[in-house]
């Protein structure tokens, strides 16, 4: 996203729908118009609004067309681009640039999914990593996807950089001390490294309590133009900057494994932000797996290449830390889907408006929520803000 859409839209209306038990049994369409419901009754605004739909959630190939009719709209705009765990950034960068286009005025974004429940009624997931190029190159040498890419994407990190599995083990650890915050978090009980490093490997170095949960949820975000926010009830969270960018799809073609596409996505979103990491309050990243962390932190500007392991082993990212990151718990700790984008826009936004009660950030002016998808392979860096930083 150029420079010129920088506080031309805003983020007015977030909600989500978690369970601390992990499970919703419902419709997965139902559980998306209550959460759209929801979202845009915080904005102060109804479906008679919407002229914008972004989804991708059910998979099929009309998805937010057939979302769309369901609600009883028309949406003369429409995104259901897929890009894992990046594609609810990358929405906000789209609607965006549609807002300030006059394309659209007020673009409603979901996400929900149900694994869990479904795991419950004996449904078989539809394997998403099993594409033809991977069932050639990648799985008979015994790739597990995701959780293997990950694995070597750490191994190489700490084989490169002297990073530690205590250091990786702190960010599991201080994304348990937000969750303890957060009363729908799913894990609220303490941790300590040892827990972390004690759990047992799923695919070494990467261990359980390292690993996201599985968990149904749900969450949407309503945006619309800066001017018609500031009409509205809720404080604005402006987008300052949003960019996206992509590698890859198998881990085998990762160009560097200790390299994501945030290198990409990050430099541009603050570019167009005109802000630099130091700053930023607050950061909401991806961490479907401490590593995910790690190397977002260093892509984006935040520590140099190389510098990650220190940098989180110093707790950082905890209450109180020099960068507060994971407000929520994470999906490492409070709830995760299938996709965690969406779930980083909401806690972001909350944090800007002082709305997180126990678990608000001081003064958070600034905060930067970045999605990653795929194995590695997508990214959307957002960095939003209050009016004060216009």
């Amino acid at each position: 996203m150029t420079a010129e859409i920088r506080g031309a839209a805003a983020i007015v209306g977030v909600a989500e729908e978690v369970s601390p038990s992990g499970v919703i049994d419902v419709p997965v369409r139902e559980l998306e118009a209550r959460v759209i419901t929801a979202a845009l009754a915080d904005a102060g605004l109804s479906l008679r609004d919407v002229d914008g739909l972004c989804t991708c959630t059910g998979g099929t190939l009309m998805h937010s067309v057939e979302l769309a009719e369901y609600l009883g709209i028309a949406p003369r705009f429409t995104d259901a681009t897929q890009t894992g765990g990046a594609s609810y950034g990358l929405y906000v960068e789209h609607a965006a640039a549609a807002i300030a286009a006059g394309v659209a005025e007020t673009v409603v974004i979901v996400y929900a999914s149900t694994p869990r429940a479904a795991r419950k009624r004996g449904e078989k997931g539809l394997g998403v990593f099993a594409t033809p190029e991977r069932l050639e190159w990648e799985t008979p040498y015994g790739v597990m996807l995701p959780i293997s890419a990950y694995a070597l994407a750490a191994n190489r990190h700490m084989a490169t950089y002297g990073t530690t599995a205590e250091q990786l083990a702190q960010i599991a650890v201080d994304t348990r001390r937000w969750a303890q915050r957060n009363p729908l978090a799913y894990l609220r009980d303490p941790i300590t490294v040892e827990d972390v490093l004690e759990s047992g490997f799923i695919a070494e170095p990467v261990h359980k309590l390292e690993c996201c949960l599985v968990t149904d949820g749900a969450a949407a975000i309503v945006m619309t133009s800066a001017d018609r926010a500031r009409e509205l009830r809720r404080p604005p969270a402006m987008v300052l900057g949003a960019a996206s960018a992509a590698s890859h799809a198998m881990i085998s073609q990762m160009p560097d494994l200790t390299v994501t596409p945030g290198a990409v996505s990050g430099p541009a979103a603050f570019r167009a932000a005109g802000l630099t990491p130091g700053e930023i309050d607050v950061v909401e990243l991806y961490d479907s797996f401490t590593i995910t962390v790690l190397l977002a932190l260093e892509d984006l500007g935040f520590c140099a290449k190389g510098e990650g392991g220190p940098f989180v082993g110093s707790g950082a990212l905890a209450p109180g830390g020099a960068l507060p990151g994971q407000t929520s718990g994470g999906g490492l700790a409070y709830t995760h889907p299938g996709a965690f984008g969406a779930f980083l826009l909401v806690e972001a936004t909350r944090q800007l408006r002082g709305d997180c009660g126990e678990r608000q950030v001081p003064d958070a002016h600034t905060a930067v929520a970045h999605g990653t998808g795929g194995v590695l392979s997508a990214t959307s860096t957002v960095i939003l803000g209050t009016e004060a930083t216009l």
